[in-house]
């Protein structure tokens, strides 16, 4: 774990896992997914590009349950990811919406409120601008 993130990482990581077939499959799960879980993302990577080139190659080295905690790892990072767009996606409906109902009231706005809303990330304070958008006179009634 304290040398696999470095220049001869892979190859200390390869040893490692070989390592983990003296073990039981729980307890080799187990360590593995605590080597996995040291690992920086560029490693990670590396890793997870190895193991499928000698799974392609008919070569596979390494435990099955690697492959598996792999995929696991890749599928929740989907959700998490899919999750993240979603939201990012309700927060540029709200951006967007709240910039057209300032535009049909006529109200103007300078760069600054402009970049004040599009950096926006808090979805009630979007909401709260958007009802306040409803009656407004002026760019600071909408974003108090």
């Amino acid at each position: 774990m304290a040398h696999g993130n470095g220049p001869n990482g892979l190859a200390v990581v390869q040893v490692a896992l070989g390592a983990l077939g003296r073990f039981d499959h729980e307890h080799a799960a187990v360590y593995f997914q605590i080597v996995y879980n040291a690992l920086r993302e560029p490693m990670r990577r590396a890793l997870e590009a190895l193991i499928m080139e000698r799974q392609t190659e008919g070569k596979a080295t390494f435990p099955p349950f690697a492959q598996q905690l792999i995929e696991r790892g890749r599928i929740e990072g989907i959700r998490e990811g899919k999750l993240e767009g979603i939201r990012e996606g309700i927060l540029e409906a709200k951006r967007d919406a709240l910039l057209r109902l300032v535009a049909r009231a006529g109200i103007a706005l300078t760069a600054d409120h402009r970049e004040r809303i599009q950096a926006c990330t808090d979805p009630a304070t979007l909401d709260r601008w958007l009802d306040n958008a409803l009656e407004a006179k002026s760019a600071s009634d909408v974003l108090s």
